[in-house]
């Protein structure tokens, strides 16, 4: 296909090089402009409230980089790029950036990539990672606010990918030689504009945490099913977008969670359902194809317990407990009726 159109790839490495070259001038995610708007306004369409956001605001001030850890599906990410494209006022000076287990210090510091040299030889160049180019950006904003966003960070190897930056992380006023530096520049910092977002799944056994040394340079903010903000997030979603006949899928799903309240961390989140074309067979087919592989992979070796999850079966058992709740409201406030009589 490439000599097609007139590029001769003879190696591997070539092709290599031809995806560096073009990795600064490809569209880059969330770089539309961002309509002004208060945190008010903002926290109103994210479902969350306004104290949430100030929280996560006061946080960010104080150490300039925060992770949000909670199950999938719990708006982490969601929240993370809205919220940072609101604080910068442009898609522009938000870079965002996923780890996993082959990334390593050279593609996110600085390292070496493959290039094509002048004489048509296969050769290396040194190239800045996603850090480095968002600190140069905010560098050249002093007076505006930049993000990096980190998503999934524990799926790097921390120590590995960080290197150096754990000391920067922590002082960031001071500046610090990093591995690939040339010899006539000068010492490396991180700009005080440039705060750092990261998202951490904590239901994947197979992910690692964070070690200490790192948790102690971010604060950690919660994103948990069984706990506000986002404990009430899918009904209220529900009720935003007009599906008053679907809230029983709310229901659904806070019963499935406390049949998963031993481990916290595998509860299932509302973004599964927050769909504008919501309705029984979409909830159906989600339930079939991403709710019971994902409950299926966690009660491993427990597969009896399956048939409690069945979609079905936690519509009636959400249903008895709303007619419970109906029931005693009735039976209380008949109670207190009786006692102001007397």
């Amino acid at each position: 296909m490439a000599r097609a159109h007139g590029v001769d790839l003879r190696h591997r490495l070539n092709a290599f090089a031809v995806v560096w070259n073009l990795v600064d001038s490809l569209p880059r995610i969330s770089t539309q402009p961002v309509a002004s708007k208060s945190l008010y306004t903002l926290a109103d369409e994210l479902l969350l409230p306004p104290n949430f956001l100030e929280e996560i605001c006061t946080l960010l001030d104080d150490k300039r980089q925060v992770i949000f850890q909670g199950p999938p599906g719990t708006g982490k990410t969601y929240v993370a790029q809205e919220l940072a494209k609101h604080l910068a006022e442009s898609g522009e000076r938000v870079t965002p950036v996923q780890f996993h287990p082959s990334y390593a210090y050279e593609d996110f510091v600085s390292g070496f990539r493959p290039m094509i040299t002048e004489n048509g030889q296969a050769g290396f160049a040194l190239r800045d990672g996603p850090l480095l180019r968002a600190a140069e950006k905010a560098r050249n904003e002093p007076y505006a606010t930049h993000f990096l966003i980190i998503d999934e960070i524990n799926r790097g190897n921390l120590a590995k990918v960080f290197g150096e930056l754990y000391f920067l992380l922590e002082y960031r006023d001071k500046s610090i030689r990093m591995q690939y530096q040339q010899a006539d520049e000068d010492d490396f910092s991180l700009p005080e504009n440039l705060y750092i977002i990261g998202t951490m799944n904590t239901a994947d056994r197979s992910i690692a945490l964070v070690d200490l040394a790192l948790r102690r340079r971010f604060y950690f903010i919660e994103f948990h099913p069984d706990a506000e903000p986002v404990k009430g997030m899918l009904r209220g979603w529900l009720k935003q977008n007009g599906f008053n006949e679907m809230l029983w899928v709310a229901d659904v799903v806070e019963e499935a969670n406390k049949l998963l309240e031993k481990d916290r961390h595998a509860a299932i989140g509302p973004s599964y359902f927050m769909k504008n074309d919501l309705d029984r067979k979409i909830v159906e087919r989600i339930w079939k194809h991403s709710v019971i592989p994902y409950i299926e992979e966690l009660l491993f070796g427990d597969e009896d317990r399956l048939d409690e999850f069945d979609l079905d079966k936690l519509k009636d058992k959400a249903a008895q407990t709303r007619e419970r709740k109906e029931d005693q409201k009735q039976t209380n406030g008949t109670g207190e009726g009786n006692a102001s009589n007397q």
